[in-house]
């Protein structure tokens, strides 16, 4: 949230000079008393003489602190440093609430690292030229604190601010304290010379954190960004699809001026992270917790950095101690056509509305979509069209429903059907809820409440091979979306709880996917419930009844087929949006249907399927398989289709069907 200064400071030189000021003055005091300063092989052995002098009587003096142009400002009492100077060390010290002594030994620590001169100097005055670094006893002394005083040296320990918050190690614990070395990190000191390089050890766990999120609830988002904006929060926002609660942390971020580390790593990285929020003064997010999370959370949790945690299971008390605010991530709005809008750059030559209506990305999928889009654009050489941007939103709603469901690629459109008027109005209808569901249950708030979902619902019923599934996927093409057939072999099980095990992982994935989900021939899972005379009465009541509960917090779109719409549960019925009416075509309808399938077929001059479609009661599924059977015997011939090759294809059909075939003999 704080500008940064220019790479090097004024300041930052001024201290490291005043330091060796410091330095010499110590030198020179101890050179003055010291029998073997002019030894050259001084620090590599003890002679007899060092050994008499180091016995002698001791005159210890502790001299004040070297003078660090502090002014009046608090020192080695302990307090906070309340200086603002101009350079990252000193905006480090007023962020994370330093105090002077504090500042003294960072600098001390790190001083080797930024002018070579220290690492001998260093070396004399640790009596070890091998010993190049600031250590513990050094670092008081140079501090002008006494070695033995225990408040000095608890500015060393794990809890002590500098070592909690990552920015000085002590090294060498199997050395007598006075003696261990202090590190400062390579990554604080980059910091400190300007360099904002993501850290080495976080490469591959923390990614950006998209700024281009929906702002769904804009309530939510200020609310959230003023508490994050008082004092570092940490919030677990639950999620009821995946992408709500980082659409939510992007946008609460956003508004209160936040960097965003999106953290995916494993749970040692944490300290690093910590540390790279704290220099960069950005707040932590983190997605995908793991199948155990109390150690990431008790990591994370109230380490003075702002924390949003995201997940789609319940909070558990057991994480943590310290509980975080908990709320649940406000949902994704379908459709954001700002954001889409920005996303693709340039004014798109469709609708763009209706086109990403039925989309609920986040922020980050959008814009990935949206890049996406331009690449198979530019592979085709045409501008982003809204099959492109569709192709492209389909790719970014991962799904794994193909463990359980057949998906079908979209082919066909409203000219493939042939269907009286009112099943084609539904039909768009159900297309329209679809598109509007969320400004008509969300914002006008006409949802029934209870828990809910925002699930659009529908029933085709008819008989078999009246254009029911054709429909489905006509409805998942005017959406864009895919659709999966859900294959109830998959589904039901023999074992107790099974089924609706298996039926909860489908409704589960396919609440986080942008998909239509069809269960064909409803009637296995959706049938009516009887009287409990035995337990398999009872057990499949029980699927019926947890199927019910399913079905009213569904938020995705779910279509079921029937052939006889009776032998669908009343309670199913009256949960539907839509009940479509599949009838037996006419005579009329059939021979469009008949035109339609030849549309593309080599026919010979004269075919006409007029008297086929008025003799054979064949309903649409039926006809098109009679054309394929007479497309192969013209085929066979090397020929054109002829009307009687059609007339054979109806009479394979009608003998499928163990019927009666016109003028074959009575019966």
């Amino acid at each position: 949230m704080t500008a940064h200064a220019p790479p090097t400071s004024d300041t930052l030189l001024l201290r490291l000079a005043r330091l060796r000021d410091r330095v010499a003055e110590l030198v020179d005091e101890r050179s003055a008393g010291d029998p073997t300063a002019g030894d050259p092989l001084r620090g590599l052995y003890l002679s007899d003489e060092a050994v008499r002098h180091l016995l002698g009587p001791t005159t210890v003096s502790y001299p004040t602190a070297f003078d660090d142009g502090a002014g009046d400002r608090d020192g080695d009492d302990g307090t906070a440093y309340e200086g603002a100077g101009a350079d990252r060390l000193e905006l480090l010290a007023v962020r994370l609430g330093l105090t002077e002594l504090d500042l003294r030994i960072l600098l001390i620590a790190l001083a080797p690292d930024l002018e070579r001169s220290f690492e001998s100097l260093y070396g004399y005055l640790n009596d070890d030229v091998s010993r190049r670094r600031a250590t513990t006893g050094l670092a008081l002394d140079l501090c002008g604190l006494p070695v033995h005083f225990a408040g000095a040296r608890a500015r060393f320990h794990p809890s002590a601010p500098l070592t909690a918050l990552g920015l000085l190690s002590v090294e060498d614990p199997e050395r007598p304290f006075l003696s261990r070395a202090l590190r400062v990190p390579d990554r604080l000191i980059a910091h400190l010379l300007g360099d904002d390089t993501l850290d080495p050890a976080l490469v591959g766990h923390v990614h950006p954190l998209a700024t281009a999120a929906p702002s769904h609830d804009d309530e939510f988002t200020a609310k959230l960004a003023a508490r994050l904006s008082t004092a570092p929060l940490t919030v677990y926002l639950r999620e009821h699809r995946e992408g709500d609660g980082l659409a939510g942390a992007a946008a609460a971020l956003r508004a209160a001026g936040y960097e965003a580390l999106h953290f995916t790593g494993p749970e040692d990285r944490v300290p690093e992270l910590l540390r790279e929020a704290r220099l960069r003064d950005a707040a932590v997010v983190a997605s995908a917790l793991p199948e155990q999370p109390g150690k990431l959370v008790r990591a994370l949790a109230h380490s003075g950095v702002p924390v949003l945690l995201t997940g789609s299971r319940p909070y558990d008390p057991q994480w943590s101690e310290h509980d975080p605010l908990v709320l649940d991530a406000p949902r994704q709005r379908a459709g954001a056509v700002d954001v889409w809008s920005a996303a693709l750059r340039d004014e798109p030559g469709f609708d763009l509305a209706a086109t990403v209506a039925p989309y609920r990305l986040g922020g980050d999928r959008i814009l990935r979509a949206a890049e996406a889009a331009r690449s198979l654009a530019g592979f085709d050489g045409t501008p982003v069209t809204a099959a492109h941007l569709r192709l492209a939103a389909r790719q970014q709603s991962a799904s794994g429903l193909e463990r359980h469901a057949r998906r079908i690629r979209p082919d066909v459109g409203w000219e493939d059907l042939v269907l009286p008027d009112k099943p084609l109005v539904q039909l768009h209808e159900l297309a329209l809820r679809a598109r509007h569901r969320d400004q008509v249950l969300g914002d006008w708030r006409l949802s029934a409440g209870g828990g809910r979902g925002r699930g659009v619902l529908g029933l085709f019923a008819g008989e078999s091979g009246t254009g029911k599934t054709l429909s489905a996927e006509v409805v998942a093409a005017e959406l864009g979306l895919d659709l999966y057939v859900v294959q109830l072999s998959s589904i039901v099980d023999k074992y107790v709880g099974e089924t609706e095990k298996n039926l909860e992982r489908i409704f589960t994935e396919a609440d986080r996917t942008d998909a239509v989900l069809l269960f064909d021939e409803a009637d296995a899972v959706f049938g009516k419930r009887s009287e409990v005379k035995d337990s398999h009465d009872k057990y499949a009541n029980m699927e019926s009844a947890y199927l019910l509960q399913r079905l009213e917090s569904f938020d995705g779109i779910a279509l079921l087929t029937t052939n006889l719409r009776a032998n669908i549960d009343e309670a199913f019925t009256r949960r539907l949006d839509l009940v479509v009416d599949f009838p037996f075509p006419d005579p009329g309808q059939r021979l469009a249907l008949w035109r339609h399938s030849l549309s593309a077929v080599p026919c010979a001059e004269g075919t006409d399927p007029s008297a086929v479609a008025d003799a054979f009661e064949l309903a649409g599924g039926s006809i098109r398989s009679a054309v394929v059977t007479a497309a192969y015997a013209a085929a066979g011939r090397g020929a054109p289709v002829t009307t009687a090759d059609l007339r054979e294809g109806a009479e394979r059909e009608y003998r499928k069907a163990g019927r009666l075939v016109p003028g074959e003999g009575n019966w």
